[in-house]
């Protein structure tokens, strides 16, 4: 159907201009579909994030067939913004590459300009520099001081965003020294939190309020400590499936409701899952 589409040209199937052809013919005004006609930047993004969302899962399963298709779902995420930006005579595609071409050449330096790089840490350290720098330029150009904690996305998950907050206010200084003192911060917070809760007159707006101050403290310490708050809840999740999964298996098993079963028995096979988990675990480390 495609081929038909876009002529003989066997070769063109090959190339990223087919993709863009595809996305042109499904954006034109005549003959396109009527749904993808109507889309603009802001009703596609949250299909553009829900797409970086399963090609993390299609990794984090380890299915390549997966990763494939989800990484071409992406991909088609990408051009279909690029084509819209086209017709507003914004940019297009080319630019998008060409952009993202620059950019990787300039930040690796050590690659493509001689420089040396000692290991990886001082790599990380100089691509934070160069980052900083171009939103500094970027600033300038715009005729005003460049902010700290501007471009860092709101549309990121909470923790992520959280952890990148702090991380770029230690770039100019505003820090905790070590993790044992942003741990005590946490303690702090925990402390306050524990008061609103026992507090009866206190609200529920002031309790999420305390609870958000223990969250971003927590992402704080963990940054310090080498500790990706994102990816530890993540893991947090998938462990809390497998294992109530394993009681929900064994509710199925018995024949019974779950409301046949008091807490004390279900946390017995939540307990009981744990184990085989370490058992697991152990066999195959051996």
């Amino acid at each position: 159907m495609a081929k038909r589409i876009m002529g003989n040209d066997e070769t063109k199937t090959q190339k990223i201009e087919y993709l863009l052809d595809v996305m042109r013919i499904l954006r034109d005004p005549l003959r396109g579909c009527p749904w993808d006609k109507e889309q603009n930047f802001a009703s596609v993004v949250p299909y553009t994030i829900e797409e970086a969302y399963e090609v993390e899962e299609a990794i984090r399963k380890e299915d390549f067939d997966e990763l494939k298709e989800e990484l071409g779902d992406l991909l088609l995420q990408v051009v279909f913004h690029s084509q819209i930006a086209a017709e507003l005579d914004l940019f297009d595609f080319d630019q998008v590459v060409m952009g993202v071409c620059d950019k990787m050449i300039s930040r690796h330096p050590h690659v493509f300009q001689g420089s040396e790089v000692r290991d990886i840490h001082s790599q990380g350290e100089s691509w934070e520099l160069q980052k900083a720098e171009e939103r500094k330029q970027k600033s300038v150009d715009q005729g005003r001081q460049p902010k700290a904690l501007e471009n860092v996305a709101l549309a990121l998950p909470a923790l992520m965003r959280a952890q990148k907050l702090s991380k770029r206010a230690a770039r100019v200084g505003f820090d905790w020294p070590t993790s044992t003192v942003a741990w005590k911060k946490v303690e702090e917070e925990i402390s306050e939190i524990q008061e609103e809760f026992e507090n009866k007159a206190s609200s529920s707006k002031r309790l999420q309020e305390e609870f958000g101050d223990l969250l971003f403290a927590l992402c704080s310490w963990a940054r310090k400590s080498g500790i990706d708050a994102e990816v530890a809840l993540r893991n947090a999740n998938s462990k809390f499936i497998q294992r109530f999964e394993f009681v929900e298996e064994q509710v199925d098993y018995s024949g019974k409701s779950w409301e046949q079963f008091s807490l004390e028995k279900l946390m017995g096979f939540w307990e009981e899952s744990k184990k085989k988990r370490r058992i697991k675990s152990k066999t195959s480390c051996t």
